[in-house]
């Protein structure tokens, strides 16, 4: 009766930690994922910087369009957006008011082209460098772009890559400590037939076999346990943030999937390599204090 009670507990907290570790995993997997596609998510947002290029009154829109094409050609240039007097001031009145935009006889935005960059463009010293080759034309009034947003987004980046390094490199302390715990819990059981084999001769080795083929079962379960929620949550968010999909690629997650499989086996293979060692060890004494 008390081996059946022994054995249900231990069942039931092996099936716990998986769910816990599968968790924790996930979380090491989203911030993988984050932190593998760091350089995507960056140059996704440096590619979606806007420099707007304002043009004189007096310049019509087949000049204007002359110049797009000028401007397509600047090295950097990624892609350009024509932007019509008529178009201005719809954008205008949409966040002003129509009421607002009649005090004007005549329209009051010029025609405009907006310029998105290649990522690698995306600096203070380059965006210097292009402004300069967008104000050289005479049909240009003026370059605006948010410098102060170019140096924000730069170091950000690099914090949060910073920050994803630590919380992954937390989670997978967390994790082996979570596994630890659960195979002290296994062996307490089975400490004195343990230490039985370790009087008749059995070797570490021997005696660690069937437990770190346990723990390497319980890893690879947690793991894709794991990704599946991790695949799950994508599908749900694919609908509600669609440009996510335009920056994580299936190589990435495939990088991830991999990530988290290895962290899950190789935790739960150590973290059980280091117990049974630890409690072979042990004397008879420190067995039953245990």
């Amino acid at each position: 009766m008390a081996t059946s009670t022994i054995r249900r507990r231990l069942v039931s907290a092996w099936i716990s930690t998986v769910i816990s570790l599968s968790l924790v995993l996930l979380l090491v997997g989203v911030g993988t994922l984050l932190l593998v596609n760091a350089r995507a998510v960056s140059d996704y947002f440096k590619e979606n910087l806007q420099v707007s290029v304002l043009l004189k009154q007096h310049v019509t829109e087949e000049e204007a369009l002359r110049y797009e094409g000028e401007v397509a050609s600047i090295p950097g240039v990624r892609s350009t957006h024509f932007v019509s007097r008529e178009q201005g001031m719809e954008e205008m009145s949409s966040m002003l008011g129509r009421e607002f935009l009649d005090v004007f006889e005549t329209a009051p935005l010029p025609i405009s082209i907006d310029v998105n960059l290649e990522a690698g463009y995306v600096s203070s010293d380059s965006l210097a460098v292009v402004k300069s080759a967008l104000a050289e034309s005479p049909l240009v009034e003026e370059v605006i772009y948010q410098t102060s947003l170019v140096d924000a987004l730069t170091q950000n980046l690099r914090r949060i890559s910073l920050a994803l390094v630590v919380m992954v490199a937390l989670l997978l302390f967390i994790s082996f400590v979570l596994i630890a715990n659960t195979v002290r819990l296994d062996l307490f059981s089975r400490r004195f037939s343990i230490h039985t084999m370790h009087l008749v001769g059995a070797t570490k080795a021997y005696i660690r076999a069937p437990f770190m083929g346990r723990a390497a079962l319980q890893g690879l379960f947690a793991a894709l346990f794991a990704i599946l929620l991790l695949v799950g949550g994508l599908f749900v968010l694919r609908d509600e943030f669609p440009q996510l999909f335009q920056i994580f690629t299936v190589e990435s997650l495939l990088q991830v999937m991999a990530v988290m499989i290895a962290a899950g086996v190789v935790i739960c293979m150590v973290s059980t390599f280091f117990v049974v060692g630890r409690l072979v060890g042990y004397n008879r004494d420190q067995l039953y204090a245990y």
